[in-house]
């Protein structure tokens, strides 16, 4: 049975990414055929073909390697002079990539050309497939955190415990003569409902916990729901020392190096969590947190694909939130399904992983270097500033950019991307992340 879960997480998760690959390119697609532009291919995955059918002018269909896709649009750039054969490496990439360009123009359709088209109706075309992956990121976290919920501590008490333990102590368990803590001395239960702490109706555990926490010593009246019924108690939280964090959750020290505590109060009560429906707008927050840390990771890649490098090599421990390849992430989506916990959370996790995932192709897709979208843009943008400036200072409207003039960079790039897609694929398979021990 352990093993159906595992292979049906990976399953999820490859439906999933083909999901979010295929709106990616309907992202391109969409606008491209608004505006007019012809579209030959509208294929998922790379290499050999598996399926195909055409529907009008375009081509849909499977690819043998479900590792992205894309739509071939005519006329990217604008047509090549003739010429003749090219010398060097470079020059040869080039010409090449001239030739398939010219390729994609079809007799009579040559006004239907991406290249011709306005310049914002480009960056509109080539930003629709990552602003996909963004939205699709938005809708996940959203379904997550307000139509699932966040889990939260309810006010029902989950469990007790049974003694206050000595400050300092490496005891984990009560032993006999340890004194009963201020919940059990105050005749709380399992399964109890909180209604009011200190005279305040409470509708979360952390506004109970605040109240405890700010009472040591202090005799508070609480009332429960216990069975539909209300049930008057008193209780005295003890004095505590707790230990102070910053906003990060790192420990706040002093000058001498050790951290800094206050005392708050103590009762020894555990909630039960419950997932807890967020404000709509939660979702889209978290998305674009998610995106603040995934451009972070981008910024410092190099540094992080060394670590994965290293640690592959001496059997170290993985970057819980380092790069993974589609194999890492697909062996995580298998633990994540096999794990004894309820069906929910596990299913929570793996829309969490989802998300992440398209916000990450969102970012990645960004990145202003050619092949990925984020050059295509680029590329149109300085076209328009020179056409911007061409008016300015009343000169002849200058030709369209020639991005094929950018092919070695754009070979550098795509051969760094498959050195390091290589490279995250051999270390999930041999020296994996480890998320769930």
């Amino acid at each position: 049975m352990e093993i159906l879960l595992y292979l049906g997480g990976i399953l999820f998760m490859l439906i999933g990414l083909g999901l979010s690959i295929g709106l990616h390119e309907v992202g391109h697609l969409l606008p491209a055929k608004l505006f007019g532009v012809r579209v030959g291919q509208y294929m998922i995955g790379f290499g050999p073909r598996l399926w195909s059918r055409r529907i009008g002018e375009t081509e849909y269909g499977f690819k043998l390697l479900p590792l992205g896709g894309f739509i071939s649009m005519s006329g990217m750039y604008p047509p090549s002079k003739k010429t003749g054969p090219a010398k060097g490496l470079f020059r040869s990439l080039v010409q090449d990539a001239r030739s398939a360009n010219d390729e994609t123009i079809v007799d009579g359709a040559e006004e239907r050309v991406f290249y011709r088209l306005p310049v914002w109706k480009r960056v509109v075309v080539m930003l629709g497939g990552p602003l996909m992956n963004l939205l699709l990121g938005i809708l996940i976290f959203t379904v997550l955190a307000s139509g699932i919920g966040v889990q939260q501590g309810s006010t029902t008490v989950a469990s007790l415990s049974e003694c206050v333990l000595p400050a300092g102590s490496a005891q984990t368990a009560c032993q006999p003569g340890d004194p009963a803590s201020p919940a059990v001395k105050a005749g709380i239960k399992p399964d109890d409902v909180l209604v009011s702490v200190g005279g305040t109706q409470v509708a979360t555990f952390a506004e109970a916990s605040a109240i405890i926490q700010a009472s040591p010593g202090k005799e508070l009246p609480v009332v429960v729901d216990r069975k539909g019924q209300k049930v008057d108690l008193t209780l005295t939280p003890v004095p505590a020392q707790r230990g102070e964090v910053d906003a990060r959750g790192r420990p706040v020290l002093d000058a001498e190096g050790k951290q800094v505590t206050h005392e708050v109060g103590y009762a020894g009560v555990y909630a039960q969590l419950e997932y807890m429906p967020q404000p709509i707008g939660t979702g889209a927050e978290a998305a674009f947190t998610q995106v603040g840390a995934v451009s972070s990771m981008i910024v410092t890649l190099p540094a992080r694909i060394w670590d994965v490098g290293v640690s592959l090599v001496t059997g170290g421990q993985r970057d819980p939130n380092g790069p993974l390849s589609v194999v890492g992430v697909g062996r995580i989506a298998g633990e994540v399904a096999a794990t004894d916990a309820p069906v929910l959370n596990r299913l929570v996790m793996l829309l969490n992983l989802l998300g992440a995932l398209n916000i990450a192709l969102f970012v990645f897709n960004m990145i202003p270097l050619l092949p990925l979208d984020g050059g295509h843009i680029v590329v149109a943008l300085w076209e328009g500033v020179k056409k911007a400036w061409a008016k300015l200072t009343g000169r002849r409207a200058p030709k369209p950019v020639d991005a094929t003039r950018l092919v070695p960079l754009t070979v550098v790039v795509a051969v760094l991307m498959i050195g390091m897609g290589g490279l995250l694929l051999v270390a999930d398979l041999f020296n994996p992340v480890k998320l769930l021990g």
